[in-house]
């Protein structure tokens, strides 16, 4: 691979270089998708879960030609139809050649489905577009297990944002798709999810039909020190570093969070001609919070008066252990406390507060330095 003109890389998976450490998790879920085990992966959003799944499959890869990975985000799915049409475009024709003679058995296996192939026009590249007919998604689903089943092939399929399933207008799916999943012998799953009260509840409770049906491993922010490491092998060659004290600065500010602390230093590394200090890092912190302020300020807007109070008086703290507290609700004038906790549930359930460190904290580590500073 080309190398990157900012080897902090904020979007996308780049590879194996620019990512940083997670070598014990990633040994964890290949030990487990080998030895026929499902993954519940459960991270807040922006500490890396996508990354590690694309780095997993990657390592894969190299292993094994034999085996086939898939990657499916499902949070912008709103029903059982639009989930399974994402899914069928993400598997069909690939554990085989998108030919005629693959389209034929496809159609034949997935009656519910209406694939279609076309070719790019300039560099000849099959592409595979399916469409089902709505209210059909049972059904197609059925056919694309039975698909992977007869494929004879090893597989494994990665669903992020796991927890959407339960917001479908369908409420038997989670019982559809574990009546599947768990007959389907060459096929395992890695659910992946930023809500972890969900999918606590999905995976742990009794009622579920998920229930104790997969390997749990959590995600916690990078060690410190490894991340200072990793940054200074980048940084070195240009003949600069980061100190301990001063990573340690950049890295408190943003909780070690991973998606922060990647944007902070591909902003370090941009001023290639400037000593990284503690002044530096403070700078490329509040450009990135000035550059989204229009989008804070949209955010803010649309919050009732109790939830805009709360949230900005977490912000200031920066950590709050007990915001049900009355000497909390006194120091900021904040309201009843039946109005506080209704508040609080809103802020969470909208992922604008996040417990971190048994701690409720600002979700978008920005967006409370935002807060923080508006008077």
């Amino acid at each position: 691979m080309k190398s990157l003109n900012n080897p902090f890389v904020i979007y996308g998976y780049k590879g194996a270089e620019y990512f940083c450490d997670r070598v014990n998790e990633v040994e964890s879920i290949i030990n487990a998708l080998e030895n026929e085990r499902n993954i519940t992966l459960i991270a807040p959003r922006r500490i890396g879960k996508t990354g590690l799944i694309h780095r997993v499959f990657e390592e894969i890869r190299s292993k094994s030609t034999g085996t086939e990975c898939f990657y499916l985000d499902i949070l912008s799915t709103r029903n059982l139809d639009q989930f399974v049409e994402l899914m069928a475009q993400s598997i069909l024709g690939q554990l085989g050649t998108t030919s005629q003679a693959a389209m034929r058995k496809i159609t034949t296996l997935l009656g519910s489905l209406r694939p279609t192939l076309t070719f790019d026009q300039i560099s000849g590249k099959p592409t595979l577009s399916v469409d089902i007919a709505r209210g059909q998604g049972e059904q197609s689903l059925r056919d694309i297990f039975e698909y992977l089943k007869q494929s004879g092939k090893r597989c494994y399929i990665a669903i992020d944002e796991f927890q959407q399933i339960t917001k479908y207008p369908e409420q038997q799916t989670e019982a559809l798709l574990r009546s599947y999943i768990q007959f389907i012998p060459n096929v395992y799953f890695i659910f992946a999810g930023s809500q972890q009260h969900m999918m606590t509840e999905m995976f742990l409770s009794a009622k579920r039909p998920f229930y104790l049906s997969s390997q749990m491993i959590s995600l916690s922010p990078i060690d410190r020190d490894v991340y200072r490491n990793f940054a200074n092998r980048f940084f070195k060659a240009s003949g600069r570093e980061i100190s301990a004290s001063d990573f340690d600065f950049l890295y408190d500010t943003v909780d070690g969070q991973t998606w922060y602390v990647q944007a902070i230093l591909n902003r370090l590394f941009q001023y290639s001609t400037e000593m990284i200090d503690r002044e530096l890092i403070a700078k490329c912190i509040e450009e990135l919070v000035q550059e989204q302020s229009q989008v804070f300020e949209n955010y803010y807007a649309l919050l009732t008066d109790n939830q805009a109070m709360l949230l900005k008086s977490i912000a200031q703290e920066g950590r709050v252990h007990s915001p049900m507290a009355r000497s909390f609700a006194a120091k900021h004038h904040l309201p009843a406390l039946s109005s506080i906790k209704m508040a609080l549930d809103h802020l969470i359930d909208k992922q604008l507060v996040c417990r971190h460190d048994d701690a409720y904290v600002v979700y978008d580590r920005f967006f409370g330095k935002w807060l923080a500073g508006r008077h």
